[in-house]
């Protein structure tokens, strides 16, 4: 049952989240148990029911499935305000980590660094699990495995942004015309329904903020030439197009910051800062403050992090506001269940490319370093070990060993 809704804070919802943000380890999966556990069961501010069409709505919209139902629950308990405060206080001490040691990593030289090199180790088998159990579940079948199999394909073939864009597309087509969804239409109930937080006109609103930035910031990056606006227009762009977690936005952005011109990264950076961020709680796409504090160092690597942060999660934020008042038939809809069952196994092969590279092709060098991510693998697939206690155990044995 339901319970009734009871107006809340900024400041409430912000130190209840920020409380989550500081222990929730694991990933999306992890972070659906920490919520359930705090905002349905302990602080009361929904139902199960509620928190399940959050939690399908969160995985149906691109972008971070955890910190999306965490702004739809800050929505649910203090409107529009509430969505805000339940971003900030998850997503802040993640954020303020990654940036501090994007800025230690760029005044020092670390390239020799054995630690560094674990970290790097430790990314090859965080992602190769997230393909693994990705793989069994979203490119499950002859249809959805070949779709995978030929995203990663193209994913490597094919360059710049459209390496991701093409397979999405093609996927979307193909799952729309031949895969069949077995999934039940949004299930009756006699509770009475409440009035949608977020009126018909703010979604609208918030779908066309959407669409005129996805469309206006290449062309502003392009004219004007700038290293941050660059930054903003990839960020705000692999927000937009990321399905399946933050595992996705290695590829996104990796054809974007990767490379040997200016304000590009090199691959050494760039796989360093995703191995770090599995050690860290809270959301993955907390990388983005990495990236952008990486590009610059003191207080413009603090400006490039901050823009980089706010950028890759305002298109969640939008899509949310804008899908809200309209979940319950879209959720119903088998065309668009069948179009995304499309689009996740192609996730699956983008993810598989990066997979490839730039993960393995940088970190593994040598067979020491193929039996430390054996090792890591081990921890994370076997002995189902936190990643962090996983990342910790890499940077350890690379510090040691390397």
């Amino acid at each position: 049952m339901e319970t009734g809704r009871k107006k809340g804070t900024f400041g409430e919802v912000f130190i209840t989240a920020l409380k989550l943000g500081l222990t929730s380890f694991g990933g999306p999966t992890a972070h659906v148990g920490y919520f359930r556990e705090e905002y349905v069961k302990r602080k009361q501010w929904l139902g199960e029911r509620k928190f399940a069409e959050y939690m399908a709505l969160a995985q149906f919209l691109p972008g971070p499935a955890s910190s999306q139902l965490g702004m739809a629950i800050g929505i649910e308990r203090a409107g529009i305000k509430g969505s805000i405060a339940a971003w900030l206080g998850f997503t802040l001490p993640s954020a303020l980590i990654m940036l501090l040691f994007a800025l230690a990593a760029s005044n020092a030289d670390l390239s020799q660094a054995g630690w560094l090199q674990g970290l790097k180790l430790a990314a090859v088998a965080v992602v190769g699990l997230a393909v693994w159990s990705m793989g069994n579940t979203l490119a499950a079948g002859p249809i959805r495995a070949t779709m995978a199999i030929g995203s990663a394909a193209l994913a490597l073939w094919i360059p710049g942004a459209g390496a991701q864009l093409i397979p999405l597309v093609i996927c979307a087509v193909v799952g729309l015309l031949w895969l069949q969804p077995n999934l039940p239409k949004a299930e009756a109930s006699d509770e009475p329904q409440n009035k949608p937080m977020i009126s018909y006109p703010v979604a609208w609103t918030a779908l066309a903020l959407f669409a005129i930035l996805l469309a206006a910031l290449p062309i502003a990056s392009r004219l004007s030439a700038s290293p941050l606006l660059a930054l903003v227009d990839s960020a705000y762009r692999a927000g937009s197009l990321v399905f399946g977690g933050g595992h996705v936005i290695l590829p996104m952005l990796e054809h974007e910051v990767v490379g040997s011109g200016a304000g590009k990264l090199s691959a050494e950076t760039f796989t360093a800062g995703y191995g770090a961020v599995q050690a860290v709680p809270g959301p993955l796409f907390t990388f983005a403050a990495y990236i952008g504090g990486s590009m610059a160092g003191g207080l413009k690597g603090i400006l490039f992090g901050t823009a980089a942060l706010i950028f890759i999660f305002l298109p969640s934020f939008l899509l949310l506001l804008g899908a809200l008042p309209f979940w319950h038939s879209l959720r119903g809809s088998i065309k668009a269940q069948a179009a995304l069952m499309g689009v996740n196994a192609a996730v699956v092969g983008i993810l598989l490319a990066a997979l490839y590279n730039p993960i393995w092709h940088d970190a593994v060098q040598s067979p020491r370093h193929f039996v430390i991510v054996l090792l890591v693998f081990l921890l994370l697939h076997v002995w189902k070990r936190q990643p962090w206690q996983a990342v910790l155990f890499s940077a350890l044995a690379g510090w040691v060993l390397l």
